[in-house]
């Protein structure tokens, strides 16, 4: 049999500026390459300990229960609806884009009842609306996307905590998009559980989910715990609630593991942790205002130079989200051509789209390490380029200079982290 070994990876230098992933930033690349620990050794509970008080900082809350799931922003997801959500549980679900329907999704696969409040893409709920769906539907657990990349809306989410609370409703939020880049307040909220990945605002690699749970939400899956066989000693507890039915992404076992108990449910993504830790570093280094600022600067640059172009935006201002925008393929050209382009002409990459915007809409972020000045106007120069050759016509010129008079006109035109 002949063998065939490849050569190296090699990936090209690409400027990742689509809906996510971005291009990871430099310190973090560099603390994946630490060495590894064994699990339960000192410096790496060590280690652990003080990842799960950046991430209460980064989530804005004094919740003890602030950890990783290892996997992908989806571990985190998926560990929050099966460890909450009982068979036969109703769960309401905000869905008004790509990711409230993967919300049913994975809910379906658990056996929830589902109740839904739809909301047409590139719109979000209002707090009434939510209301209403409450109480006509009286659910156990309320479920929504806070940014939602499918359609660059984001859903405003104080008063919601009170609202579920008042209804006696626990309550979900998936941050994967806006961790890091957006105001996560989840105390000001009062959401029992958020999650979110690494891969988008926070300037690091898929592969890891950051979650936080409130006492009350701990308490309800703690009474469904049920440790497995080979790691129970005499003290074991059951819950007395049903188990819940994944192993893998069972958070009462995490939470056991992350504990001072340390239960060995399973080996932490060592690699991750560290590169976990090291992202929630450099966004508490900048300063949380300072970096959502910052995003809302290179928002701003990259509306005002598409605009410039002759381009319309997808969705509503008022509720865009600040690390993304939506924008219309103009009529007669062929989005995937100028995606290619962009990507073969100049290694930059902006995202195509999904469902109903399939076609219609190119979706373009700036993230984490890519929300700067440089890369944004790299992005729409480039963007210039392939369009005026595929026969869009507008001032050359005119996207680049319209970004710039919009970083000018702001003083939170750079960062000194991201230059």
């Amino acid at each position: 049999m002949t063998q065939t070994f490849y050569g190296q990876i090699n990936p090209p230098a690409r400027l990742l500026m689509g809906p996510g992933p971005v291009n990871v930033h430099p310190r973090v690349l560099r603390a994946m390459a630490a060495d590894m620990l064994g699990q339960f050794d000192p410096e790496m509970t060590g280690y652990m300990n003080q990842t799960m008080d950046l991430y209460r900082q980064v989530f804005m809350t004094e919740n003890r229960w602030t950890f990783l799931v290892d996997g992908t922003a989806r571990a985190g997801i998926e560990a929050s609806l099966v460890s909450l959500i009982e068979p036969g549980m109703k769960l309401l679900i905000v869905r008004a884009g790509r990711f409230g329907l993967l919300l049913s999704e994975i809910a379906q696969r658990i056996g929830a009842e589902i109740a839904t409040l739809d909301i047409p893409w590139g719109e979000v709920a209002t707090l009434g609306q939510i209301e209403d769906a409450i109480i006509t539907h009286r659910p156990h657990v309320l479920a929504c996307i806070h940014g939602d990349t499918s359609t660059t809306m984001a859903q405003p989410l104080d008063g919601v905590g009170a609202l579920c609370r008042r209804h006696d409703v626990l309550s979900y939020v998936d941050t994967t998009a806006t961790l890091g880049g957006m105001e996560v307040a989840t105390d000001r909220w009062g959401v029992d559980v958020v999650s979110g990945g690494l891969q988008k605002c926070m300037g690091g690699p898929p592969g890891s989910a950051p979650i936080t749970i409130s006492d009350r939400a701990a308490e309800h899956i703690f009474a469904r715990r049920h440790v497995e066989a080979g790691i129970r000693d005499s003290n074991t507890r059951d819950g007395t609630r049903a188990r819940i039915p994944s192993n893998y992404f069972d958070l009462a076992m995490v939470m056991d593991y992350w504990s001072e108990k340390r239960l060995n449910h399973h080996t932490e993504a060592t690699s991750m942790l560290y590169a976990a830790r090291e992202a929630a570093r450099i966004v508490l280094e900048e300063g949380l205002q300072a970096r959502f600022a910052r995003h809302a600067a290179a928002s701003r640059a990259m509306g005002a130079g598409l605009r410039a172009m002759g381009l319309t935006l997808f969705g509503d201002d008022r509720c865009r989200m600040t690390n993304v925008t939506g924008v219309y393929i103009p009529k007669g050209i062929d989005g995937e051509k100028v995606r290619s382009r962009m990507r073969d002409d100049f290694e930059i990459e902006i995202g195509s789209a999904f469902g109903p915007l399939q076609g219609r809409i190119w979706r373009i972020g700036a993230m984490g390490y890519n929300a700067g000045k440089s890369k944004v106007l790299l992005t729409l120069g480039a963007l210039e380029a392939v369009l005026r050759g595929e026969g869009h016509a507008f001032a050359a010129g005119a996207g680049v200079d319209a970004a710039l008079a919009a970083y000018n006109s702001s003083n939170d035109a750079a960062s000194p982290h991201v230059r």
